[in-house]
């Protein structure tokens, strides 16, 4: 399935390698919040020292404003990342210049270097072609281990592939494996889970999987908006009624194989201690809102991924954060857990919600990449792997 040359199609030791990570993690007080995606990469470098390379990372994270900003630096990940090693960890203060030039030298095999944010440069997103050659110019093979930023075509994803011998990580093998097959080679039944508050985020999304699922169960905020299209009345819950029209063709498109929510939970204010009430569809007085989907759905739900293949999630049912409203979400990913399916699950509150459910264990796979992933259900080709060496 994975037609790309990975790190064990090459000769890596006494080279220098640049290494694409996505170490994009949440910061708290100058210290890493959650290392799920600093643990992902960790099996790709500990292969490449253990084959004796000198391992440069790169990485992005946060959105900078066009400069350097000590708000964003990596400094705090690299020492993390020690820890997490259980070996010293050199820091680079610039990811291309002198800075790192210095610290590329030093570097012997058997170490790692991480370098200063990507980002710190305006050239990284703008995929400048010179950035990605002084990037290029610090090592021997280039090593794309980013799932989370391969859908971007940065001078860090790329453009440095234009100078070195790309190839894939482990991680990045893994997720394009699970994801791809999901798509084009799943087991069926084949069932496809989208919440989100959004129809628009996920038009491409719904109309690749109506053309490959058996059923495609809705949920979440986008759930409003096909129910709003079918005519019921929704108060003051969110619906797009600029996507209305786009909602009725999907419903056609879709017809038996497309599900809607049969129940829904309500509240009186958009907050966590609001009052809530599960009513059937039609039900939502004025001055309610919907805020996850009812105990009926769920069963609904539930007896559908029971019989499933393959099940694809991407999106969170209802508004999980707040406690009164988190039954919808967890339910279908007990669900999801119970249905002894091929399960991946993408996107970032469907990931965390999945965590925070306790059932993480129980899914195959759970993709590191929130707008990666959905691009590559929509079907498209990602510019970060495409870049990359054939097999």
């Amino acid at each position: 399935m994975f037609s790309k040359k990975t790190i064990r199609d090459i000769e890596v030791k006494g080279k220098r390698v640049l290494v694409r990570v996505d170490f994009n993690v949440p910061l708290k007080d100058n210290a890493v919040g959650d290392d799920t995606r600093i643990r992902s990469a960790l099996p790709t470098i500990q292969y490449l020292l253990d084959h004796g390379a000198a391992v440069i990372l790169c990485s992005h994270l946060g959105r900078p404003k066009g400069g350097p900003d000590p708000k964003y630096t990596l400094k705090p990940v690299a020492a993390h990342l020690a820890g997490l090693l259980g070996k010293p960890v050199a820091f680079a203060e610039d990811c291309i210049g002198a800075p790192a030039e210095t610290a590329v030298s030093a570097l012997k095999p058997g170490e790692v270097l991480v370098l200063e944010n990507t980002r710190f440069h305006p050239e990284e997103e703008a995929n400048d072609l010179e950035m990605a050659r002084q990037l290029a110019s610090l090592a021997d093979l280039f090593v794309n281990d980013a799932f989370g930023t391969a859908h971007r075509a940065h001078a860090s994803t790329e453009g440095v592939t234009h100078y070195l011998p790309g190839v894939a990580g482990f991680l990045l093998e893994r997720e394009i494996q699970y994801l791809g097959q999901a798509v084009a080679e799943p087991n069926h039944p084949f069932v496809a889970i989208l919440g989100g508050a959004k129809i628009k985020d996920k038009i491409g999304v719904i109309r690749n999987l109506l053309g490959k699922a058996d059923t495609l169960l809705i949920g979440g905020g986008m759930a409003n908006t096909f129910l709003k299209a079918q005519g019921y009345e929704m108060a003051d819950s969110l619906v797009e009624d600029d996507a209305l029209d786009t909602a009725r063709e999907l419903l056609e498109l879709g017809g038996s194989r497309l599900m809607l929510p049969v129940d829904l939970v309500i509240a009186d204010a958009f907050d966590a201690n609001a009052e809530r009430k599960v009513v059937p569809l039609g039900n939502v007085p004025a001055g309610w809102r919907v805020l996850d989907i009812g105990p009926e759905t769920v069963k609904a739900y539930g007896k559908v991924l029971s019989g499933a293949g393959t099940v694809v999630w991407n999106g969170p049912m209802g508004v999980f954060e707040y406690a009164r409203f988190a039954e919808g979400t967890f339910g279908i990913a007990k669900a999801v857990a119970e249905s002894g399916a091929v399960s991946i699950i993408g996107g970032g509150e469907s990931v965390q919600a999945v965590q925070q459910s306790g059932l993480a264990d129980k899914i195959t796979h759970i993709s590191t990449g929130g707008g990666a992933s959905l691009e590559m259900l929509e079907g498209l080709v990602l510019p970060g792997v495409a870049a990359l060496q054939d097999r």
